[in-house]
């Protein structure tokens, strides 16, 4: 069984979560203009034929970071049935939806649940697929919080 017995210079033992996408430009710009979210590297490994980006609120040595990776000449993926979805907490579920909605239309995505409680939790969310169809869930933080306890 895995034991943390030192943490490195990163708060949270979760670094970073990865997503394959097929156009990586319109990744980014996706991730920065619906979710906020900062380029805070770019990498390309031609030897390998892939390049990276790596996406976040902070630095990667203060808070997980999201990694998309596009390989060369690959546009698309089989998302299987394993994946669920990523989920980021918001303040404004209801505000953070209008911003994704406009970045969809100009981006390519699509909401699959507007803004609103979830059934017998209360907790206040949207979902959308980006447009490499990965899903993404907001969640209102206070809500969340109060879900814990």
């Amino acid at each position: 069984m895995f034991e943390l017995i030192q943490r490195g210079p990163t708060p949270e033992p979760l670094c970073q979560v990865m997503l394959r996408v097929g156009d990586l430009d319109r990744a980014i710009m996706f991730y920065e203009k619906a979710l906020g979210m900062k380029l805070l590297r770019k990498k390309d490994v031609p030897q390998y034929k892939y390049t990276i980006a790596m996406m976040g609120y902070a630095e990667e040595d203060k808070t997980t970071v999201l990694e998309l990776t596009y390989n060369y000449g690959v546009t698309e993926y089989n998302k299987g049935n394993a994946y669920a979805q990523v989920a980021i907490g918001t303040d404004d579920v209801y505000k953070s939806a209008e911003a994704v909605e406009l970045v969809t239309k100009e981006l390519g995505g699509k909401i699959l649940r507007q803004p609103g409680p979830l059934p017998g939790l209360n907790t206040k969310i949207t979902s959308f697929l980006d447009p490499d169809g990965w899903k993404v869930v907001l969640v209102d933080h206070a809500d969340f919080l109060k879900e814990l306890h």
